[in-house]
């Protein structure tokens, strides 16, 4: 069991759900915005004005309430706080995941916030995520024990649950292209061949239709943490599995395999042939 939080989960999911209303009136107006700026980060990455000002709002919140908590965050990286003295949680949060579909006027793009705890034994445990997609109407949510949810167009919440494929001959894989595979691409491309139905979809969007039981598997082979963070726990808690391509639990593995969990086992056997 984690150490006794002086929050209590309802709290850190209404906070996070405050500070993904934040970010969305930030990103919305700035979405299809002719004066958007744009930049490049050091690793040839984009990065807008609303990707900033997004975190920027975020952290200004976790500041007024949850100031003696870590935040890890793409754009402005890790603020040092009492975690690293022993408080033992952190704020990760990705302010526009899928940049490129938002500035070239594509809307499956969203905020991810997740809050990491850190358990008795030393690991460490996403507990609260939301995902928010404000140009497709949708946010879901979920945290420690609680299930999955999402809300859409502003509508009373409905609980999500994954898929019950268990034949990956039967199985819809999603991923978001061949970039980053290295030595393990031939082997993704083989598994490929065996499911009923692929699609390049990527991104977030890829393992929230997992979540929703729409997707069996998602699989991304390079990722952050803050690319995963929200995900892990929406994805669990709708009965999931996510891993990274070594089949190791948890968001914290450098990449990103979200699945319904029948399929698990298979898919990183499949990944890992050879």
């Amino acid at each position: 069991m984690a150490a006794q939080a002086p929050f209590s989960l309802s709290d850190d999911l209404a906070l996070a759900q405050k500070m993904a209303v934040a970010a969305d009136a930030i990103t919305l107006k700035r979405y299809q915005s002719l004066d958007l700026v744009i930049t490049t980060k050091p690793d040839n990455t984009p990065v807008t004005d609303a990707d900033k000002a997004a975190e920027a709002a975020i952290r200004e919140l976790l500041k007024e309430h949850r100031p003696d908590d870590g935040i890890v965050g793409e754009e402005f990286g890790e603020q040092a706080s009492a975690f690293h003295q022993g408080s033992g949680r952190y704020w990760v949060i990705d302010p526009i995941d899928g940049t490129k579909n938002f500035l070239r006027g594509v809307p499956t793009w969203a905020t991810l916030i997740g809050l990491v705890e850190r358990q008795s034994d030393g690991s460490e445990k996403v507990i609260v995520g939301v995902v928010s997609a404000p140009a497709l109407y949708r946010r879901w949510y979920a945290s420690d024990g609680m299930g999955a949810f999402v809300s859409e167009n502003g509508k009373s919440p409905k609980r999500i649950s994954v898929s019950k494929i268990s034949d990956i001959s039967n199985a819809s894989i999603s991923y978001s292209d061949f970039v980053g595979w290295g030595s393990r691409l031939k082997a993704f491309q083989t598994l490929l061949t065996k499911v009923w139905r692929t699609r390049g979809i990527g991104d977030f969007w890829s393992h929230i239709l997992v979540a929703e039981g729409a997707v069996d598997s998602a699989i991304e082979p390079s990722l952050a943490l803050w690319d995963m963070a929200a995900l892990d726990i929406i994805v669990r808690e709708a009965g999931g599995r996510f891993t990274n391509t070594d089949g190791v639990d948890g968001p914290f593995g450098g990449s990103g395999v979200s699945s319904n969990g029948a399929l698990h086992d298979a898919i990183i056997r499949e990944l890992n042939h050879g």
